[in-house]
């Protein structure tokens, strides 16, 4: 199946993910500004960056039924209000991906009658052309265009069961944020072991970064690039028996935040 782009491409809502998403269009290039045309009240820095590019902004209702590609980046709450807006005004093949966490295809579908749907949940790491989406579709043409979109920059996980997707959020979507928190921790952590803010700041971050692109580069499992690093009796080993202590560790504590995460997702279900 060819990763083609259905296009021009309709994006309604250019907040955090769907800024997240023009960025990495537009380093990819899968996308250029004038395939494109954005919905936002509130348009940010990159949907006007886009639209000084050549991209429709803000156009009457008359012009969106161009659209192959619905990009729906709104917040979950607030999708039934756009649903309403944009009925009658789509052409009957207008193809539906939506990036909000916890909303069903069913309740899409029934939104978007005749329309095939893609749900999906990338990772603002799509603005640098190097994310992750995890995607569910309710057929071929939907599942064409999402991989579309996101495949050129994502890696790309296609669920075959879409109760998968609130696990896929949870780990996933909200994952970026624990990372970051991690990084956080350890800077602070840096600090009251007696480093500068900017010490502890460069060498978390620079820790984090190298880490990732060694886990990337090498594909070898975390236990194996673990024990490269923890030796025996040494520095390492001391710090994993305090982070991964059974019963009160790491592994404990990412479950339940990962659970609170899904919970949340079939909540705005």
């Amino acid at each position: 199946m060819a990763d083609v782009l259905p296009k021009p491409v309709l994006l309604i809502g250019a907040g955090a993910l769907g800024s997240s998403i023009l960025k990495g269009m537009r380093i990819v290039g899968h996308a250029v500004p004038t395939d494109l045309m954005i919905l936002d009240l509130q348009p940010g820095d990159e949907a006007k960056a886009y639209a000084a590019d050549g991209a429709q902004l803000n156009t009457p209702p008359e012009t969106w039924e161009a659209a192959r590609t619905v990009i729906l980046a709104v917040k979950p709450q607030g999708w039934h209000a756009v649903a309403a807006i944009l009925h009658g005004n789509l052409r009957a093949d207008a193809i539906i991906v939506s990036v909000m966490a916890g909303v069903q295809t069913s309740s899409l579908q029934q939104a978007f009658a005749g329309h095939a749907v893609a749900r999906v949940m990338p990772t603002t790491g799509v603005a640098t052309g190097k994310g992750v989406a995890s995607i569910y579709a309710d057929g071929e043409d939907a599942l064409t265009a999402a991989n579309g979109v996101f495949a050129p920059m994502a890696a790309t996980v296609v669920l075959s069961d879409e109760s998968q997707m609130d696990s896929a959020t949870a780990v996933s979507g909200s994952g970026p944020a624990y990372v970051y928190a991690f990084v956080r921790a350890l800077e602070k952590a840096g600090r009251e072991t007696g480093l500068s803010r900017s010490h502890a700041r460069d060498l978390a971050r620079g820790t984090l970064i190298s880490a990732a692109r060694l886990l990337d580069q090498t594909g070898e499992e975390p236990d194996d690039l673990i024990r490269k690093v923890a030796s025996p009796g040494g520095t390492t080993e001391a710090a994993l028996k305090v982070l991964c202590a059974e019963g009160a560790g790491l592994d404990e504590l990412l479950l339940a935040a990962v659970q609170a995460a899904h919970k949340r997702s079939k909540e705005l279900g």
